[in-house]
């Protein structure tokens, strides 16, 4: 089975899942990058062992968000001459690739990280897009419940969808001593407002109030809100001590989870959470917001962590309590590392596989008729 997979960049914790992909008995991988990384990002890209393309840069931005923008895929595509072809968004690249599959009698497969949450407010004409794409497509792959809800919302059928969890290299990530937690609080990923960075240096504020001694937290990222979040820091440095590690590459992460207690993620909204998987890997509890979609999911309240809404009174009260009860912060770090065992590389590749193998055995796309027969 010839599979190609055209993808916005490649992030490095999804180089061992088309690894794993490509390793698979029966399968001939072939993915097409629209970008080596968006100019927001600053990861490292090694030397690639499996099927893959770097297609050339158009890159254009739109109200905060890149858009890619190559026809050159169509090229790419008639080369590699796939069996089914899989798109993991809504760019034009993406597009003229499903254009692609269609004239060309090719099953198309979605995959989208997208959740019925991170998706509701999207415009008119991008409801309209998905919705013409998704009842012309044979196969859907979703990330998470969250996605699976979402293209529920839109009447796909549920047989006709499967799931390719988010994930890390969990062994990478496993957890550490613990007389060797250095760091009350970890926080990772952008310094931007959408992430929140502020709030999780108030938490740390707050908490050390209520214990009556100084708390630290480690900033892991680069962002526009980093020299503020410094300042903010500097003038609370009786009640915090606050250390910025900048960018680091994904080998030197792991040392950073193991020396900490508890991760914070007060995101605004993401789809997942990748950081999260690598905190619970390396046995963290985890303080959340609704606005993750890895809450209910990868983090259960109460049960390796807490979800809560953006008061850091309440954030600081459950932080205190973690940091005071060691037996209950053993059990919620044993809960962390037990959940997140089944996000592994080898189930997402074999969700990916079962899409489109579905794929190829089903005989028709999700048809306005069928879709309106499922309302």
């Amino acid at each position: 089975m010839r599979v190609a997979i055209v993808s916005n960049e490649l992030p490095p914790y999804r180089i061992p899942l088309f690894r794993t992909l490509s390793k698979m008995s029966g399968i001939m991988l072939q993915v097409l990058f629209c970008s080596r990384r968006e100019p927001n990002r600053l990861w490292d890209i090694p030397a690639l062992d499996f099927g893959h393309i770097f297609l050339q840069e158009r890159i254009f931005s739109y109200r905060g968000r890149y858009i890619h923008n190559n026809m050159g895929v169509l090229k790419r595509l008639w080369e590699f001459s796939p069996d089914v072809i899989v798109t993991g968004g809504f760019n034009p690249t993406h597009l003229y690739a499903f254009t692609y599959a269609k004239a060309m009698r090719i099953p198309h497969v979605v995959m989208t990280d997208g959740t019925d949450i991170s998706e509701q407010n999207l415009s008119i004409v991008h409801k309209i897009v998905r919705k013409f794409i998704y009842r012309r497509s044979r196969s859907f792959i979703a990330a998470s419940h969250g996605g699976l809800r979402l293209l529920r919302s839109y009447l796909v059928p549920p047989e006709s969808c499967f799931t390719s969890c988010l994930c890390v290299d969990n062994a990478m990530f496993s957890p550490g001593p613990v007389e060797n937690k250095f760091f009350d609080f970890l926080f990772c990923g952008r310094i931007e407002e959408i992430k929140n960075p502020l709030f999780a240096l108030e938490v740390a504020i707050d908490t050390a109030k209520k214990l009556h001694r100084k708390t630290s937290i480690m900033f892991v990222g680069t962002g526009e809100q980093e020299d503020e979040l410094k300042l903010r820091a500097a003038q609370q440095s009786m009640f915090v001590d606050a250390k910025f590690s900048g960018f680091l590459s994904h080998a030197e992460l792991p040392r950073f989870y193991r020396e900490a207690r508890i991760f914070l993620f007060p995101t605004r909204g993401d789809p997942w959470g990748v950081v999260v998987n690598e905190a619970c890997a390396s046995g963290l509890p985890i303080i959340t917001t609704p606005y993750a979609g890895v809450a209910n999911e990868l983090v259960i309240d109460e049960g390796n962590g807490y979800i809560e809404l953006f008061d850091a009174d309440t954030w600081s009260d459950r932080a205190a309590w973690l940091l005071s009860h060691p037996n209950e912060w053993q059990r919620f770090s044993y809960r962390s590392t037990e959940l997140v065992a089944e996000y592994s590389y080898q189930n997402a590749a074999a969700g990916i596989v079962a899409a489109c193998r579905h794929a190829l055995s089903s005989d028709t796309p999700l048809t306005l008729d069928v879709a309106e027969r499922c309302e």
